[in-house]
């Protein structure tokens, strides 16, 4: 677990480090907003995605430790590439092999996490893994941040007259190149685990058209999840336009930005992880089968308010207490939420159910969630300076509507646990 949560944290880390650089890019690279956007999402994003479907059927048919191990050494390179970069292509190609070794993360690491904890640790595995998610987000933030106000404005340097070495550069091949050893260990390391959970309905073929039948079969377990998911998804990718909102709200520079941010979700997300595995693990003993999505329903009341206050706030500090109070329920209900769809996913197409969900969360959170955001800015609202507007409206609306379709799986997940106990398949 403590080799997983290392894997995530690089892949967290090498993913955010983008976003706070981006004004020194620009100016170097001489790119337009445009090229920039290419960059922090398409380029990312689409690969992501789109190599992580196929290359799920792998992870659900082999040794998962080493694909996750060699995903993690293409990123982690691809990463350190980006650092010696010389113009747009060559760090568009660098940022889509950081996608594209990316993709094998999750549907490897929850897989890996479901067969090494019985049904009623899991959430606690999967909190475990996700403080790689913590450190990596946060560390992102504030090395960003430390970066932008201790090494940017220096010169640049040459080497042999062919590669200029910028100085936000030595972000990427300072995050990027420890990943290869972290890959090293996991290769070596980590045991392969005992496949668990395997489906009881006869020969059932891995193969996506497969996975897609089960899914339509099992809709009313299914559907609330991943619609619950793509709701929050969106939510959660307006955070992308948080260090815009305190800049144009309330005149907060990039590197201040990067750093407190930072430290508020290395100490909040933490805790609340905390709090859901302890939540999850007393509602199994009480509510059983019902657990985990009760966790998930309480950290959407706790979250809901918190987010729609964030953005109205007439003072940046109270806006940081609201975004810490945000993340509480963010690390409370993510374990718990992952872990129901582990628990009712039959092991022969874990990867590729959880590809399908990770696609959702990428396209939606990454691709779609900002540029709602910016759509209202522009078109509803009309002024840059009245995001926060745009922000409170988009969580006013989805968040209740997130919650109302959570709540109304929690009965057909009930059941379908009930079937999978009674047949010996988890």
């Amino acid at each position: 677990m403590f080799v997983l949560a290392l894997t995530v944290m690089f892949a967290q880390l090498d993913l955010g480090i983008l976003s706070l650089l981006v004004e020194p890019i620009k100016r170097d690279l001489h790119l337009t907003d445009t090229a920039m956007s290419l960059l922090l999402g398409p380029a990312f994003a689409l690969f992501y995605t789109f190599i992580g479907i196929p290359v799920a059927r792998y992870i659900d048919r082999n040794r998962r430790t080493i694909i996750l191990s060699i995903g993690l050494a293409v990123w982690s390179l691809a990463t350190a590439c980006c650092g010696i970069a010389q113009g747009f292509w060559q760090l568009f190609a660098s940022r889509v092999m950081v996608g594209a070794g990316e993709a094998v993360n999750g549907p490897a690491t929850f897989s890996l996490i479901a067969d090494s904890f019985p049904k009623e640790r899991l959430p606690r595995g999967i909190a475990v893994m996700q403080l790689g998610v913590v450190a990596g987000t946060g560390l992102s933030s504030l090395l960003g941040g430390f970066v932008i106000h201790l090494l940017l404005g220096r010169p640049p340097v040459a080497l042999g007259g062919l590669i200029v070495i910028h100085s936000w550069q030595l972000v990427f091949i300072a995050v990027g190149l420890p990943g290869l050893v972290v890959a090293l260990v996991m290769a070596t390391t980590v045991r392969e685990p005992r496949r668990r959970g395997l489906a009881a309905v006869g020969q059932l073929k891995v193969s996506l058209t497969s996975v897609v039948k089960y899914l339509a079969l099992k809709w009313p377990v299914f559907a609330p999840m991943f619609l619950g998911l793509t709701l929050g998804a969106l939510a959660l990718g307006t955070a992308s336009w948080m260090p815009a909102f305190y800049q144009r709200t309330y005149g907060w520079l990039p590197a201040r930005i990067g750093m407190i941010l930072g430290i508020e979700q290395l100490i909040a997300m933490p805790i609340g992880l905390w709090i859901g595995v302890r939540m999850a693990e007393r509602f199994d003993r009480s509510r059983g089968e019902e657990a985990p999505l009760r966790v998930v329903i309480l950290s959407r009341l706790i979250g809901i308010p918190a987010n729609i206050a964030l953005p109205l706030m007439p003072n940046p500090w109270f806006a940081v207490l609201c975004a810490a109070i945000a993340a509480l329920p963010l690390g409370m209900g993510g374990a718990s939420q992952n872990a129901a769809l582990q628990i009712v996913t039959p092991n022969q197409m874990r990867g590729q159910v959880t590809a399908l969900y990770l696609f959702i969360f990428n396209v939606i959170g990454m691709g779609l969630g900002p540029t709602v955001a910016a759509v209202l800015t522009d078109d509803v609202f009309r002024a840059e300076s009245e995001l926060r507007y745009a922000l409170v409206a988009m969580q006013a609306f989805i968040g209740p509507v997130s919650l109302a379709i959570i709540w109304l799986g929690v009965r057909p997940y009930v059941r379908e646990v009930l079937r999978l106990k009674s047949v010996q398949a988890i």
